[in-house]
């Protein structure tokens, strides 16, 4: 029996609701310049319980040889077959104004054949930058949070056993590379928004008032602001003034649908125009019995099994809604959680009031 009807989803609907307390302005901007640095490296992973890299791996035997041999054993690669190694690349990030001594997580994950790296020691690793420099090394015992159980062919695999991480498992041996603040500031918004823009540089001109404005806002995303001359020998109170300034940060009207996992992401800002809607579902049900025709008794016909098939459709009476002028996301949930609305449903709808002009937002589908 095969059953055409409406699909439902599992619907996550969250409605973003201000809380009517402003956002402070190190939570909706970042300083020009000062941002993490990306580092890699190349390592290996000791003391596995058999489940390292295999002999199709040449790179793991030739690294193992390597180590081996700064050491003082002379080792040929070709002549070693190690299944408690794992060749891994390391990657971490170098915050900014990181100082040699401080510590920073590191990930490392597998690039062999290894099949689990719980319990595994990385060997010391340096860590480079994109210039090429020695900025941290790591070393420690490997971290996975998951494991890898059972033997032939039953097992139980829990997370992601070979991607292990190693919490405070490097050193910074070299200052961050980080601007120096000086007296022109550039600060840039992580939601590129000309209301916010402006309401940013409105913010800190009325903080630091002076006879010319130390704040402007040059677009959508950037802010320039000039340190006043009673701030020019300690900026870092200065920078941690602004940081701390608070402001409404201004949000366009959006509906982002993800169809595949039915979530619907509305703003309390959405409005709705007067409009009505109808809604009314319809199943297709196809049958399909199979009889055996049965031949009599010394005739010379064969058994055959005919298929019948029955079909039958039913479609619900339409259910409607009608929203008022200024009709707000929650009295629409509200209104299609009243008819019966699947997810995929109100997927529908709202694509609909977008197409008719209903829906004050922008429409986005992931």
């Amino acid at each position: 029996m095969r059953k055409v009807t409406s699909m439902a989803l599992a619907l996550v609907l969250m409605t973003v609701v201000p809380s009517g307390a402003a956002t402070r302005l190190k939570d909706l901007a970042a300083w020009e310049g000062v941002r993490d640095n990306q580092l890699v490296g190349y390592g290996l992973v000791v003391g596995l319980a058999g489940t390292g890299d295999k002999r199709q791996t040449i790179f793991s035997a030739q690294t193992l040889t390597n180590i081996l041999q700064r050491m003082g054993v002379v080792v040929s690669s070709s002549a070693i077959q190690v299944r408690n190694v794992a060749a891994v690349m390391v990657t971490s990030s170098l915050p900014a104004y990181a100082q040699p001594g401080a510590r920073i997580d590191v990930t490392a994950a597998a690039i062999g054949d290894a099949t689990n790296l719980q319990g595994g020691l990385l060997v010391l690793t340096p860590l480079k930058g994109v210039d090429g420099q020695v900025y941290a090394v790591a070393q420690g015992p490997v971290v996975t949070g998951g494991f890898v159980a059972g033997r032939g062919g039953s097992s139980q695999t829990l997370n992601h056993p070979t991607v292990g991480r190693l919490p405070g498992g490097a050193t910074v041996e070299k200052p961050s590379p980080s601007p120096t603040l000086g007296p022109k500031l550039r600060l840039q918004l992580r939601q590129a928004d000309f209301t916010t823009s402006a309401r940013v540089a409105e913010a800190v001109n009325r903080k630091f008032p002076m006879s010319v404005p130390v704040a402007r806002a040059e677009n959508a995303a950037l802010v320039a602001i000039d340190t006043p001359a009673s701030y020019q020998a300690n900026t870092t109170e200065f920078i941690a003034a602004i940081e701390n300034l608070t402001l409404d940060a201004d949000r366009a009207a959006r509906i982002v649908i993800n169809e595949r996992t039915g979530t619907i992401v509305m703003g309390k800002q959405v409005r709705i125009a007067p409009v009505a809607v109808m809604h009314g579902a319809l199943t297709v049900e196809v049958q399909t019995a199979y009889a055996v025709s049965q031949p009599a008794p010394f005739s010379k016909g064969t058994t055959e099994v005919v298929p019948q098939v029955a079909v039958s459709a039913k479609e619900e009476k339409a259910k409607n809604l009608v929203l008022k002028e200024g009709a707000t996301v929650e009295e629409l949930v509200r209104a299609l959680a009243s008819i019966g609305a699947t997810p995929r449903d109100i997927i529908a709808i709202l694509q609909n009031l977008r197409s008719a002009g209903a829906v004050e937002a922008e429409l986005e589908v992931i």
